[in-house]
């Protein structure tokens, strides 16, 4: 295990649901989570059966703030790492832009990420 690597970002995507994590891999345990299955962010948006974009922006808010409670948020010295293409190809490309809006919006409100992955294959919303 790369000990530089040692917080990741996971995301788990469904038809109905957005879930983030934030793992540390020297112990297995999840240090951050964010889900559109919680009360508190299902009841702000109006999903309906589907999630979309706008859902996992607030995913990615929650998950900021969050981290900033668990003072995780430049990863204790450390970046949070993400591999971007694995996540698309894992949840499909109809999910990428569902895992950029969780990226960005991470991005936006502080937490420093690493890129795990070549820009080249996945193209970036702007």
């Amino acid at each position: 295990m790369n000990v530089l690597k040692r917080y990741v970002l996971r995301l788990f995507i469904s038809l109905k649901y957005i879930t983030a994590n934030v793992l540390d891999r020297t112990n297995g345990w999840i240090v951050a989570t964010a889900s559109t299955v919680e009360h508190s962010i299902k009841n702000s948006l109006e999903c309906g059966r589907s999630c979309n974009a706008k859902a996992a922006t607030v995913v990615g808010e929650v998950l900021t703030m969050r981290l900033k409670v668990e003072g995780l948020e430049q990863g204790q010295g450390r970046r949070i790492h993400v591999n971007v293409n694995k996540e698309v190809e894992k949840k499909g490309f109809k999910n990428g832009t569902k895992i950029w809006a969780i990226v960005n919006a991470l991005k936006n409100n502080g937490v420093k990420l690493v890129l795990d992955d070549n820009d080249d294959d996945v193209s970036r919303p702007s």
